[in-house]
Order: structure tokens, then C-alpha cells, then sequence
């Protein structure tokens, strides 16, 4: 008896070991891949900007209890996400990296916690594929290496779902109070992050999950309470404080926002119906493709009621729950549902297992989705290569003047980029042949390698030139104000860009149109309008006496020179600017 109890102690300290260097390589593969190059793109409008400016400002007026967008109040979203920016930015500085870094760093935990997941209901081997599912789809990845609030709203998110099934787990009966205690705790922290749109989530998805049951449950009062308490303290923190410090027409703005964002198509985010539906297959493959096996009946089939099978039922439900939702509301933009990547990458996991174990089948048409979306994507890449070379045929078909104004501008490409591409469908045709022939672990090696190159190669190296026919000429403009005592003011367009980009300080945060346009003015104003007739038009009759400066690649820049009181000029005797 001895001898087996030192026998199976030496078993479990192999697989503790085994198991601790299989996080240490994910953690280091994940390291390398979302931290690298993460300040190489400058931030994009809107989202960007906006949560990096807000830990700027935070940064820069000490107060760490109010987010402001120039110097302002910003009720839009709540402050847990800009406080980790602005401790970001406390130790890098203010730049593109540390506005990133803090979703690099989320990016690793969230492997992490997939493989630790899948390992523990399931195998190595299970967490070790939902890994891949998530990490090499271009969208997740892509995520990883931005500056948006969503990688961390959406892992909150499912933490709290996937605390919730372990409370509803009869073999986890044992911890259900903790259980419950930590699925509020981050269903809070998801609260903190975006509002309580966190609790709508995961209210929705419990609804239906117990809908599914006919609403059996055993549950107990005592942990309902406890649940109830951690929400309340830690969802509730930031709103609580509002209210005690007379701050309450901020919750109220913060509310009514909401409200408009399921009513109307908001900062001209429309879409047409089945707008996420298509972002997720495509934006998400291999991961979506995969997934697509577990939409029908009986997918559950041989699974025993506990570990893999019930964390697949509250997928299931959060992933429908997330994709309705946001095709109802109005407002389409990409990240709205992008909380299914969690639920799609897991249940293109399940698919993938359940297809090396032989009880599910990688169909033709799979295979041909899967090569479509590489020869799809790999298209795209060589096609914006080439487009500096064919852009005058296009230029005579666009009626958007704005469009025709922004393709002055000209990249420059390695060369290489479209060989990329190339690598992205052989890899994927290779995968489909020895997946579907003798579907195993090994086979993703190819997929894996070339998806990870193409997705490192379009945020590297496309990415920036990309940004030359969109942003780029009016962020330059930005950053050569710098240090100026100036006001800058985008006219006709909404732009958080000039705040970040020109360091902006507070005695130069005045944005009001009808006084830097036609009011008496202390120091310079530069305007940016964009390359549209009709807007130069309109700005020049209604700023007369701006001089125009130049023009680039989608805008034009103008400037009202410091202006001093008529009665101050004839009591000086002279036509020389003076400051007010």
C-alpha cells in the first residue's frame, strides 16, 4: 500500500508539472504574440481614443474618481477599464502601447483561463484546442492587440457565467456559496468595466438556460443573498459613490445613453439585419466554422450531465442570448458581439475534440468554407497591396468626394505581404486534408501557423497603411501641435483624436464653434474640415477670416490667428495683435 501511495503521489506531481509547463508556454507563445508590435499602429477613432484620452486626462488632473473626455465629465462608461489605462500609462507613458498593453495582458489570462477551464472539465487536450480556437481567429486576436474596453468586459462576463454553472454543478455542491460569490464578483467587475448591460447578459442567459430546464433549480436563499450583496458592492461601487458625492445627473445621463443605444442606430453605427451573424462566421473562423456542428439536435448525445455537457448548455444560451440581442438593437458595431467569441471558440473546441474522437464528421462543405474564408482573406491582403496600382480606374466610380480625397494618399509595402496570403491558404488546405483524413492535435500545427502569420502580418504591416487613407494626414496635424499654446477643433465631424494627439492641456480645452469661429481670440485656432465641397463651403462663409493652410489625403487645415478687442486696438494707435 505504501509503494502505490508513493507510486500515485509521483503520478500527481508529474502531471502538476506537465500542467504548470503547459501554462508557462501558453503564457510565453500568447506574450509574444499580443504584446509584440503593440504600439506600432497609432490609435484608431472612435473607442480607442476615447478610453486612452480619459486615462490621459486621468493621468494628468490627479482626480481618478471622475472620467473625462477634454476635461470634462464622460458618462458613457465607468471608470475600471481607464484606471487600468492610466496605470498603463503611469509606468510606459502616454503612448499607443500602454493604451494597448493592459488587453495584451488580458489576452494571456484569457488562454489561460481556457486551458485551466477545459483541462478541468474535460482533458489537456480540450483546453489546449480552445486555445487555438480562440487565438489564431482573426477577430479575438485582432482584439488582443487593441485598446478597446471589450477583452475585458467580456471575460468578466463569462467568469461570471462560468462561476455560476459550477454553483449549479451538483458535483461542485461543496463550494456553492463561494461559487455564487464569485459569479457576482465578476458579473460586478463586467459592470464596472461597461455598465450594467454585464448583469443583462447574464440575467438573459440564465433565463434561458432555466428555460431549458422549466425552471428547475435548487438553490438556497442563504447564497441568493450572498450573490445579491457581492453584486451590489462591487457593480454598485462607482454608481454608490456618484450619488453620495452629489453626482447623480451623471447616472442619469449614464442610463439614458443606454437606453439610446437599443433604440436608435447611435454615432451612425447602422446595419442591415443579420449584421453580426456574418461578422462572427467570418471574422471568427476557423472557430466559427467548427462551431457550426453544434447547432443541431442531439449535439449532447453520450455526454454525461456534468462537466463538459453543462458548461455547453450556458455557451449555447450566451452565445444566442448576445447574437439576438445585439441584432435587435439598432446600433451595429463590430464589438458589440463580440462576447460570442467565448461561447463560438468553446463550442468550435467541443466540434473539433468530439470530430478526433470520431463521433462527429468534418464535412465537405466545412472544408470549403474554411478554404473559402482563407482565399477570402488572403485576397483582401494582395488586393490593398496592389491598390495604389489601380485606384485611378476606381477614383471615376466613387460619388463620396471625401472617399476620392482620402485616396491621394500612397502606401508603401514591403512586397512580401501578398505571399502571406498565399501561406494562409496552403495552410488551411493542408489542415483540411489531414484533419479530415486522420483528424488529430497535430494537425493544427498548419492552420494554426498560418493563421497566426496572417494575422500578425495584416496588424503589422497593413494595418498602418491602411491608416493612410483614413486618419492619418489629420493625426499628423494633431501631433505638430504639440506644445503649441493652441485651440484645435475638428469641424463638421466628431473626433476624440485631437485630444489625445495633441496632449491637449485644460486652458486650451474651450470646443465651442460659435466662439473660436467668430469670437475675439487669445491664441491661434486650427481647423480641420473634411475634404467635402459642400463642407469647405459652409465652413468659409462661416468663418470667414480663417486663413486656409493645406490640404491632405481626405482634410483640409485652417487657422484663426489670436485677436484682440477692435476698442483695444484704437487705444493702442496700432494694427499690432496684442493678448487680451
Amino acid at each position: 500500500m505504501e509503494f502505490y501511495g508513493k507510486e500515485k503521489h509521483f503520478i500527481q506531481k508529474q502531471m502538476k508539472q506537465r500542467t504548470l509547463l503547459i501554462n508557462l508556454a501558453i503564457a510565453a507563445a500568447a506574450a509574444l504574440l499580443f504584446v509584440t508590435g503593440t504600439g506600432s499602429v497609432r490609435l484608431f477613432d472612435w473607442d480607442e481614443i476615447n478610453f486612452a484620452e480619459s486615462a490621459r486626462e486621468m493621468l494628468l488632473t490627479g482626480d481618478w474618481f471622475n472620467v473625462r473626455i477634454n476635461f470634462e465629465s464622460f458618462w458613457e462608461k465607468p471608470p475600471l477599464f481607464i484606471w487600468v489605462q492610466a496605470l498603463s500609462m503611469k509606468v510606459f507613458g502616454v503612448n499607443e502601447f500602454a493604451a494597448r498593453f493592459p488587453n495584451a495582458i488580458i489576452g494571456i489570462i484569457t488562454l489561460l483561463v481556457f486551458f485551466n477551464i477545459g483541462r478541468k472539465i474535460e482533458n489537456e487536450r480540450f483546453g489546449i484546442i480552445w486555445c487555438l480556437m480562440y487565438g489564431i481567429s482573426f477577430l479575438p486576436f485582432f482584439y488582443f492587440k487593441s485598446g478597446i474596453i471589450d477583452p475585458w468586459f467580456n471575460l468578466f462576463i463569462f467568469l461570471g457565467i462560468y462561476c455560476f454553472s459550477r454553483y449549479t454543478d451538483p458535483e461542485a455542491s461543496c463550494r456553492r456559496s463561494g461559487n455564487a460569490a464569485l459569479s457576482a464578483l465578476f458579473t460586478g467587475l463586467g459592470i464596472m468595466t461597461k455598465g450594467p448591460v454585464a448583469f443583462l447578459i447574464f440575467g438573459l442567459t440564465f433565463t434561458v438556460w432555466l428555460a431549458c430546464r422549466r425552471f428547475r433549480m435548487d438553490f438556497r436563499w442563504k447564497d441568493v443573498a450572498v450573490y445579491l450583496l457581492v453584486l451590489c458592492l462591487v457593480g454598485g461601487s462607482w454608481f454608490i459613490a456618484l450619488a453620495a458625492t452629489g453626482h447623480g445627473e451623471v447616472i442619469k445621463d449614464f442610463i439614458d445613453y443606454q437606453i439610446r443605444l437599443f433604440e436608435t442606430k447611435d454615432a451612425g453605427h447602422g446595419g442591415f439585419l443579420l449584421y453580426h451573424f456574418v461578422v462572427l462566421f467570418f471574422g471568427v473562423a476557423p472557430a466559427s466554422v467548427f462551431a457550426v456542428s453544434t447547432f443541431r439536435r442531439k449535439a449532447l448525445d453520450g455526454e454525461r450531465e456534468q462537466g463538459t455537457a453543462g458548461l455547453f448548455r450556458w455557451m449555447m444560451a450566451s452565445f444566442w442570448v448576445v447574437l439576438i440581442l445585439f441584432t435587435i438593437v439598432r446600433t451595429k458595431i463590430v464589438h458589440y458581439s463580440s462576447f460570442c467569441y467565448f461561447p463560438l471558440s468553446f463550442l468550435g473546441a467541443y466540434a473539433a475534440t468530439r470530430m478526433m474522437d470520431g463521433r462527429y464528421s468534418f464535412r465537405t462543405w466545412q472544408k470549403a468554407a474554411l478554404i473559402g474564408i482563407s482565399v477570402l482573406f488572403g485576397a483582401v491582403l494582395t488586393v490593398l497591396t496592389l491598390f495604389d496600382r489601380f485606384k485611378h480606374l476606381i477614383i471615376p466610380l466613387i460619388d463620396d468626394p471625401f472617399a476620392v480625397s482620402c485616396m491621394e494618399a500612397s502606401s508603401e509595402w514591403s512586397g512580401f505581404e501578398p505571399f502571406v496570403g498565399i501561406v494562409l491558404i496552403a495552410a488551411t488546405v493542408i489542415f483540411c486534408r489531414s484533419f479530415g483524413k486522420k483528424p488529430s492535435m497535430r494537425s493544427f500545427v498548419s492552420l494554426g501557423a498560418g493563421n497566426l502569420l496572417f494575422a500578425m502580418t495584416a496588424i503589422l504591416c497593413a494595418v498602418p497603411e491602411v491608416e493612410k487613407y483614413s486618419q492619418a494626414s489629420a493625426v499628423d496635424f494633431y501631433i505638430d501641435r504639440q506644445g503649441e499654446d493652441c485651440y484645435v477643433r475638428p469641424v463638421y465631424f466628431k473626433s476624440y483624436a485631437q485630444y489625445f494627439y495633441t496632449d491637449r492641456q485644460p486652458e486650451n480645452s474651450c470646443d465651442d464653434f460659435g466662439l473660436l469661429s467668430r469670437g475675439m481670440l487669445d491664441k491661434p485656432c486650427y481647423f480641420v474640415v473634411m475634404d467635402i465641397p459642400a463642407h469647405v463651403q459652409r465652413f468659409s462663409e462661416e468663418v470667414p477670416d480663417a486663413r486656409f493652410l493645406y490640404r491632405k489625403s481626405g482634410f483640409r487645415f485652417f487657422v484663426r490667428d489670436k485677436t484682440q478687442p477692435q476698442a483695444d486696438e484704437q487705444e493702442r494707435g496700432s494694427g499690432e495683435d496684442g493678448i487680451e
